[in-house]
């Protein structure tokens, strides 16, 4: 008997990671002119995860309307 779509669980991670690999932690770095080409990739430097938030459509709204004020 098959499982119903449902009850599986979705592939991948979902929420954000606080644990990045090694590539991602020197992209990051490499951003942030933090990394030197010849620096040894063992022993790399904390780097902050940014987690993303979730969007709120009430500033936009309200955004809109001070423009709208200012133009009249």
């Amino acid at each position: 008997m098959s499982i119903d779509k449902s009850l599986k669980k979705p592939s991948g991670v979902v929420r954000a990671r606080n644990v990045l690999k090694r590539g991602e932690r020197i992209l990051i770095l490499k951003e942030q002119d933090r990394w030197l080409e010849d620096q040894s990739p063992l022993g790399l430097p904390k780097v902050r995860v940014v987690k993303a938030a979730a969007g709120k459509k009430k500033k936009k709204k309200e955004e809109e309307e001070e423009e709208g004020d200012e133009a009249t």
